[in-house]
């Protein structure tokens, strides 16, 4: 907290600058000539390109190699002291000047080699300034101009620089050297520029000052109007912009208005300060008028204003001035617009050609040589001064608060002069070349907020900096009077820059809400090229003997040092923080030390102790009056604290304990319900035990440190000590600290219990630690579950005897808010078992309490029972929820679908509505990869024990090493499922739990749409449910929630491809691939077709009753799947069928890969009924079908059927001719493929005997004879199919007579035997289009033999029959 040197930007290129600024002292003559020609067209890329190149080095440079640099350059040490130099108060811009020259640089931000973002200024421009011949510049200062816009916060929209020349002239130019204005409004050379801008008064007696811009002459000062020099300068750079876009006419822009005073009566003038207006006092006009008019002068009414004015130089020293407000008139100049004279700037120059400016080189000549008209100045005597006849001023530096100014001298002294009243009131000698700046720092805000005063404005402090250039050495003082607060080295050659002046063009109107971001003194470095401003703190000012502030604002730091560093031996940290902690005076900051040392870790407790101790005995014995009770108070309190945690560590640490013999009468018969439940509590306990990961400082057995305890506990106003609740570690923590001693049987609970209540903590924040840490420390207490429960028992009694616990005016009606509170943690836990041991303790401990009232006094049996029954209930739950958390806390088997075991709680349950119970089991049934067969077995085991065995027998002999693994696991897994279902009779009743499992596995398959097995379990789970109510409700939301959509997408998609579309196409239109769409389709068919079986079967059974437990009556929350379900609407049947009708046909085509577009298959009114709303009426096909839509239909259900024929035929089948092998139940070569395409063929009026002739042909075509045997039973056109039969036959024997390679001597002569019409009709037979050639000849004998039987005596084949019989019975017989 004191001063500081804070670097805030860093100068680029500064050997580029020093280059150029002097390159004519270093240069030949020759290079002179060239840079003049080269002068008015300058190009700055060759210069950009030398700096960029110079960067690295000029940064890494050493202060040694710059000196040997300036050596080489022929340059002494401080260059800059030659220059003219001059930043803007926003420090954005800085101009470095010398003689005809001038570099500006601007603020640019870059990334150091650290990657933070810092403030740079590097070179934007470089340029001669001079127009007339031999004139150099003698002053420059840089006016930031405010943005006009409403939007603005304070940043300025642009830069004017304003240079004054040795000839008289003042030119004002931009940012990027292009010149705006130039003046001439006096013949001398200009001395100093100075500004004054719009400061926000910072009380009322302070006069509002308005801005200007002075010039000082040798005999003349010039004020000029800020106003008017605003709008001016806004006018002529927008003119300037207009002329470089278009090249339009300059427009005249209005004139500055000035005022010209000719300053008498002193030698030599070589600075001056504009103080501003001001108005005397009625005593001091008086004494003026005196003064100035003798006797019998008069006197005014009002005091005039007058503008004041302060020059410094000799004969006298300091002069001052006083110009009577209407004395003189303001001046009107002739602006002279720098766009209509020669440009200097390189910008304008490059573009002067083709602006049409060069249009006459005379005009321009004449317009340089004809000089503006100069006005005479009003002449202003001294109105008195210091006359020092040897002392010669160099300098003045006014204020901000414009009350002050300090002058230096040629005597090497800086004074301090008073300006109201002027006189000097101050001096410091030894400081030759001495400049100065000034800082105004306001007080912080927190510094008052407590304060009487806070109210009243802030105040401000002043300090006037110093920079020493003989020493090298910046000071800061206090004003007026106060002591230096701060010195620093900072090397002989920098410049102090102070602008004095903020932002130009700002009102009181607009300055509201600005953040004015200006640096008011900044000390410029020219060896390393920083920038550095001077930060100091307000309390600085206040830092006289009278005042302790900064010094305890030292001891705190002092004492922050100490608390941070962790070698301090805790005797010399105890010693060295007493004496800093007792040495502060003011109490807010002996509060913060005190706070600080309380959170240290390091500190012992016992140091912590003494210290807190001394420091309440010394507020004892002071003044009670000048004490801060706040300071007392804390102190008092933390010293409590730290007692009570030295107690409670005491008494833990105690050996001797002693049982209350009254507690464990009332606990007799926990051992019966804990036998009860204990073997669920053991396999609890072992689910539970399973390794985990947790954090070391997490841990409840790390000792609490006393810090922790400090900040979890306040004091109230009452005196009462109230815990802080934090996170639910530290407070497990506190409870583990207060409690674990006394459940483990370690510390003596009464005395523990006594230390707490003394202390002032409630019961009830006793009761909550206590149960908290229960809760926690599950696993230690399932240990020994009997012993801790009969310490928990003695707490609970001792806690529900104190004062507060259960009221004394408990109305009898009503439910008593101790016990309630217990109730109420265990019903929101996830710690199953902990919870309900400490049910079964606290209902044997409320019943205990509630029995010694009744005796005490006579109690209504209503109260007893009330109070006692909600126990009962609240057992009731936490005995189900243990059973139902030991179900979820099963591992899943590996590979199946993990993550972390659900938790689940009473309130949980209660708030997951009707249905939380059951979606609980359903999660963890989908976890588990549980079968739907096996499912429905486990919940027949629970209503028919005698099942097992039948189960067992119809297990299949797969798997039964497997199975002998993990049987013990499988069985104990399904017992704890049957005691699940058990416990919940109602809400896990068969049917509730099928339909939530479909539900769960159909929204797990919508969120990896891939996994087609997990609708087909959901379908599966479905299935299995007995009621239809339920069945069709269930149906109809997976329908529409998650099917439709998808279905019609692949709908669409296939009626586009024309096919069965490619994966990718599947993939982009529907999310799936296409063997995940092939099951999708088989899944939409079974769940269309159990949605109708659904529908029929409503009207004939009665819905179900939906009930919940006893116990379970309050759940509260969303419905359950099943009463949804039983909500929804009934569906209309024909459009259902009209929907499973195309999801077959779809399904098909996708099996077997067949071309067809599905919804071409439908005429216009089948096409529009899709995807509607299956529970709304739609128009349906009716009637005929168009013959062409048949013969399609037709068409695509014959392919089907070879599809399926050649899909079922393998090499065994063929070979071994039986073709019984039996078929799996899906799948390609499932065998109700040819009864669906009959059903299909009868809802598309498609002929079933075309269908099943088709697939006799198909199957004695692939060599199925058996099989086609089978289906020709059904054939009604026995006669169709003997002829078709009859080619089939005529192939096969053509192929073993005619085209077999291995032809005998036999076939040769049967053939040769054969009638000649049988003969041609063989050879004209092709058995290429025989999918099986190879057939038995004694299954084409039967087949004969069918054909034989089949066709009609007067059919026109029956003799071809005939011989054929007749030629198959020969080769047999031959064989």
């Amino acid at each position: 907290m004191s001063c500081s040197l804070l670097e805030f930007c860093r100068l680029q290129e500064l050997k580029t600058v020093r280059d150029y600024l002097f390159q004519n002292q270093k240069s030949e003559p020759v290079e002179e000539k060239n840079h003049a020609e080269n002068e008015l067209s300058w190009e700055t890329s060759d210069w950009e390109a030398a700096w960029d190149a110079g960067d690295g080095k000029e940064e890494e440079a050493t202060p040694a190699a710059a000196v040997e640099e300036e050596e080489t350059t022929g340059q002494s040490g401080p260059w800059l002291h030659d220059c003219i130099v001059s930043l803007s108060p926003c420090s954005d811009l800085l101009v470095v000047a010398r003689e005809q020259k001038a570099v500006f640089l601007s603020a640019k931000w870059r990334t150091d080699d650290s990657g933070r973002e810092e403030m740079t200024l590097a070179v934007s421009w470089t340029g001669s300034l001079s127009t007339d011949e031999g004139e150099c510049v003698s002053s420059s200062i840089c006016i930031p101009l405010a943005s006009q816009k409403r939007s603005s916060t304070g940043r300025p929209d642009w830069t004017c620089v304003v240079v004054g020349f040795t000839s008289g002239y003042v030119r004002f130019y931009t940012e990027n050297g292009v010149l705006l204005l130039a003046q001439l409004l006096h013949e001398d050379p200009v001395l100093r520029l100075k500004c004054r801008t719009y400061e926000i008064p910072r009380h009322p007696a302070v006069t509002e000052q308005h801005e200007e811009l002075s010039i000082l002459y040798p005999a003349a000062l010039v004020t000029i109007d800020g106003f008017s020099l605003f709008q001016s300068l806004r006018a002529c750079r927008n003119q300037v912009a207009r002329a470089a876009a278009a090249g339009s006419d300059v427009i005249q822009p209005p004139p500055l208005a000035y005022k010209k005073w000719g300053l008498q009566d002193m030698d030599t003038i070589v600075d001056h300060s504009s103080v501003g207006v001001m108005t005397l006092c009625v005593f001091d006009q008086m004494k003026n008028a005196s003064i100035l008019g003798g006797f019998n002068a008069s006197v005014k009414g009002s005091p005039p204003a007058m503008s004041q004015y302060v020059a410094v130089g000799g004969g006298p020293y300091t002069g001052f001035y006083y110009a009577v407000e209407g004395s003189s008139q303001p001046l009107l100049s002739h602006v002279a617009m720098a766009v209509a004279s020669k440009l200097t700037s390189a910008l304008f120059n490059a573009a002067s050609g083709w602006l049409g400016w060069n249009k006459n080189k005379n005009e321009e000549e004449t317009v340089q040589k004809q000089k503006p008209k100069v006005e005479p100045a009003t002449p202003l005597v001294v109105r008195f001064g210091l006359p020092d006849s040897r002392r010669h001023g160099e300098s003045i530096c006014l204020s901000p608060c414009n009350t002050l100014a300090g002058v230096t001298d040629d005597f090497g002294r800086v004074t301090l002069m008073d300006l109201a009243r002027g006189i000097a009131i101050r001096m410091w000698k030894g400081y030759r070349d001495a400049q100065l700046g000034w800082l105004q720092v306001p007080e912080e805000r927190g510094d008052r907020q407590h304060s009487p005063s806070a109210s009243h404005p802030r105040r401000h402090a002043l300090f006037l900096v110093i920079y020493a250039p003989r020493r090298g050495i910046l000071e800061v003082w206090a004003m007026q009077q106060g002591p230096r607060v701060g010195a620093f080295n900072v090397g002989k050659h920098c410049r102090l820059l102070y602008a004095g002046y903020r932002l130009m063009g700002v009102n009181s109107v607009t300055s509201q809400g600005w953040q004015l971001h200006t640096q008011q003194v900044c000390l410029l470095d020219p060896i390393t090229g920083a920038l550095r401003t001077v930060n100091i703190p307000f309390h600085l000012a206040l830092s006289d003997k009278k005042s302790e502030r900064a010094k305890d604002m030292h001891l705190l730091k002092r004492l922050t040092t100490i608390l941070r560093s962790r070698e301090v031996e805790p005797d010399i940290l105890e010693s060295e923080a007493k004496s800093a902690l007792l040495e502060i005076k003011h109490p807010a900051i002996k509060k913060q030390a005190l706070e600080s040392l309380l959170a240290n870790k390091n500190a012992p407790v016992s140091c912590l102790t003494n210290i807190t101790s001394a420091l309440n005995d010394t507020l004892k014995q002071q003044d009670p009056e000048g004490l801060d009770s706040v300071l007392v108070e804390l102190c008092s309190s933390q010293l409590k604290l730290l007692q009570l945690y030295n107690d409670i560590q005491q008494l833990h640490s105690a050996t001797d304990t002693q049982t209350c013999s009254e507690a464990l009468e009332s606990l007799e018969g926990i051992e019966e319900e804990l036998s009860r439940v204990g073997p669920t509590l053991q396999r609890y306990a072992q689910l539970t035990s399973r390794p985990s990961v947790s954090f070391a400082q997490d841990s409840p057995n790390l000792p609490l440190s006393a810090q922790a305890f400090l900040s979890q506990m306040e004091y109230t106003e009452e005196g009462q000590l109230n815990v802080i609740r934090g996170s639910e570690t530290e407070w497990n923590k506190l409870g583990s600290f207060l409690f674990w001693g006394c459940l483990c049987g370690k510390s003596p609970v009464h005395e523990v219990c006594d230390t707490l209540q003394q202390a002032g903590i409630s019961p009830q924040q006793l009761l909550s630690l206590l149960l908290s840490v229960w809760l926690q420390r599950e696993k230690e207490v399932l240990q020994k579950p009997e012993e801790y429960a009969k310490n928990l028992h003695t707490l609970l009694i001792t806690f529900s005897n104190m004062k507060g616990a259960v009221e004394e005016s408990w109305d009898t009606q009503s439910i008593s808010p101790w016990w309630q509170q217990v109730r109420c943690t265990c019903v929101q836990s996830h710690n199953a078992a902990a919870s309900l041991l400490a049910a079964f303790v606290a209902h044997r401990a409320a019943k205990a309490s509630i029995t010694s009232r009744a005796d005490s006094k006579l109690q209504e049996w209503e109260t007893v029972s009330l109070e006692l029954e909600q126990w009962v209930v609240c057992v009731r739950q936490l005995e189900d929820v243990l059973v139902l958390q030991t179900l979820l806390l099963v591992p899943p088997p590996q590979g199946s679908a993990g993550g972390a075991a659900p938790q689940c709680s009473i309130k949980m349950l209660l708030e997951g509505g009707t249905g939380g119970i059951t979606d609980s089991v359903s999660k963890w049934v989908f976890r588990h990869n549980l079968a739907p067969e096996r499912l429905k077995e486990i919940l027949q085991e629970r209503e028919d024990k005698e099942a097992e065995d039948k189960l067992e027998q119809a297990e299949g002999e797969e798997g039964k090493d497997e199975k002998e693994r993990s049987q013990e696991d499988t069985d104990r897994t399904a017992e704890l499922l049957v005691a699940v279902c058990q416990r919940f009779p109602h809400s896990l009743s068969p049917d509730l739990l099928l339909a939530h499992c479909c539900w769960e596995y159909v929204v797990q398959w919508n969120k990896d749409a891939e996994e087609g097995r997990y609708l087909g379990w959901a379908v599966e789970h479905l299935k299995l449910v007995s009621s239809p109510h339920i069945q069709l409700g269930i149906c109809t939301m997976m329908w529409s929630t998650f099917i439709v959509k998808r279905f019609s997408a692949a709908a669409f998609l296939m009626e586009k491809v024309g096919k069965a579309p490619k994966d990718r196409l599947f993939r982009r239109d529907v999310g799936m691939g296409d063997k995940a769409v092939t099951s999708f389709l088989g899944c939409c068919v079974q769940l269309l077709q159990i949605l109708m079986e659904a529908d029929s079967a409503v009207e004939e059974i009665s819905p179900p009753e939906l009930s919940v437990e006893e116990a379970w009556c309050g759940a509260e929350g969303p419905a359950s799947i099943a009463e949804l379900a039983m909500e929804q609407k009934g569906v209309h049947f024909p459009l259902v069928q009209h929907h499973c009708l195309l999801a077959s046909l779809m399904h098909a085509a996708m099996t077997f890969i067949l071309k067809v577009k599905p919804l071409s298959l439908f005429d216009s009114k089948g096409k529009n009924a899709f995807f509607r709303d299956l529970t709304s009426i739609q128009l349906m096909p009716s009637g005929d079908s168009d013959p062409g839509l048949v013969s399609l239909r037709q068409e695509f259900l014959l392919r089907v059927l070879t599809g399926w024929v050649q899909a079922i035929d393998d090499a065994s089948s063929s070979a071994s001719g039986t073709g019984s092998s039996p078929l799996p139940s899906n799948g390609p070569k499932a065998d109700w493929w040819p009864s669906l395409c009959l059903e299909l063929g009868s809802l598309l009026q498609v002929n079933p005997d075309i269908l099943r002739r088709h697939l006799v042909c198909e199957l004695y075509n692939q060599g199925l004879d058996l099989r086609a045997e089978e289906v020709m039973l059904e054939v009604e056109d026995k006669d169709v199919l003997g002829s078709q039969l009859l080619v089939l036959t005529g192939q096969r024997l053509s192929y073993l007579l005619l085209h077999s390679q291995s032809q005998t001597q036999p076939a040769m002569e049967l053939l040769a035997r054969l009638p000649p019409t049988l003969c041609t009709w063989l050879k004209a037979m092709d058995p290429s289009e025989l999918r099986c050639l190879l057939v038995p000849l004694s299954q084409t004998s039967r087949l004969v033999g069918r054909l034989i039987e089949m066709l009609p005596e007067n059919h026109a084949q029956y003799s071809l029959a005939l011989h054929l019989l007749e030629a198959v019975e020969a080769l047999t017989t031959e064989d």
